[in-house]
């Protein structure tokens, strides 16, 4: 944390501590377990059984909708502690993004939200610094429902691009051509577009940077157990979504192309004779972002990070 401690930037060593330290909260992590133990935790925003101060939590992890649902009840539950600005009870939104590192990078990211309309409104200024829109999906858990959604489709969308890519070059097509035809025809999508998978046919993406940056695949496969674990709870056959989590990293077990901890993203490339194609695995968020004040809503933002409890590493 030194660096951005060097360059000015709040630090604190705890959840608690942020929370004693904000008016609002921006989380971004993994999993459910990670956002379990950040938000109810013994260091945790609610660790004392109220909040001490932020009024506003939004969460924009991609979790199940039943943790962001019980989450937002246990702090729509809690009192202020140190209710400065006369807020009223605390609230908390899920506001899952779309749009990736690069979408990030180039705060172009699109908000799912879930949660009261007036805290939807109210965190409008914190989420358009981020993205470029912010879609409200209604009430508590809807934007966490509607990432896994999303990320359903866009996973099965990219295995069929970069199988279709990989069958093209093996029958002599250049990934170049084929692509010019996608992006001209049906087969068009944010996959072949914006994101492809082969290298060399777009700049300044994962796949032209020697796969460096982009979307974890064992995140990716963490977002298709979700969908499948909804889609159970719901009576929902969902086949292309088992059959594609069935060759994740976690579905294969070891039989990947190259070893698991050698990979790094989600894209895939080549298809070779084990008709098994080649994905990569990155990091995970290791901090949460931190809003310092309410006062960013009319004024500026100031961003705290904090050093991530040794039980999340």
């Amino acid at each position: 944390m030194e660096k951005f401690a060097d360059r000015g930037v709040s630090t604190a060593i705890t959840p608690l501590k942020v929370a004693e330290a904000s008016d609002a909260v921006i989380t971004m992590l993994p999993s459910s377990p990670q956002v379990m133990d950040v938000y109810l935790g013994s260091e945790g925003f609610l660790g004392k059984g109220n909040i001490s101060r932020p009024w506003l939590l939004v969460d924009a992890s991609t979790v199940d909708p039943q943790t962001s649902r019980r989450i937002a009840k246990r702090v729509s539950d809690c009192v202020l502690t140190a209710n400065t600005y006369n807020w009223g009870a605390p609230v908390m939104l899920d506001a899952p993004v779309s749009g990736g590192v690069l979408g990030a990078e180039a705060r172009t990211l699109t908000f799912m939200v879930g949660g009261p309309h007036h805290a939807f409104l109210a965190a409008q200024p914190l989420l358009n610094a981020m993205g470029k829109q912010s879609i409200y999906c209604g009430k508590s858990g809807n934007g966490a429902a509607a990432k896994i959604c999303n990320n359903l489709a866009m996973a099965i969308s990219m295995a069929g691009i970069s199988e279709a890519l990989a069958l093209g070059q093996h029958l002599g097509i250049s990934a170049s051509i084929l692509t010019k035809i996608f992006n001209s025809s049906s087969a068009r999508c944010w996959s072949s577009d914006s994101y492809n998978p082969v290298p060399g046919v777009m700049a300044e993406v994962p796949s032209s940077k020697n796969y460096d940056g982009g979307f974890s695949c064992n995140l990716m496969a963490k977002d298709l157990g979700l969908a499948l674990v909804a889609a159970k709870e719901v009576g929902i056959d969902s086949p292309l979504t088992t059959q594609l989590h069935e060759i994740s990293p976690l579905g294969l077990k070891g039989k990947i192309v190259q070893p698991l901890g050698q990979c790094t993203r989600f894209c895939a490339v080549k298809v070779k004779e084990t008709k098994i194609f080649r994905v990569y695995f990155n990091i995970n968020i290791q901090v949460i972002l931190k809003i310092q004040s309410m006062k960013v809503l009319l004024k500026r933002m100031e961003i705290t990070l904090f050093k991530m409890l040794p039980s999340l590493e």
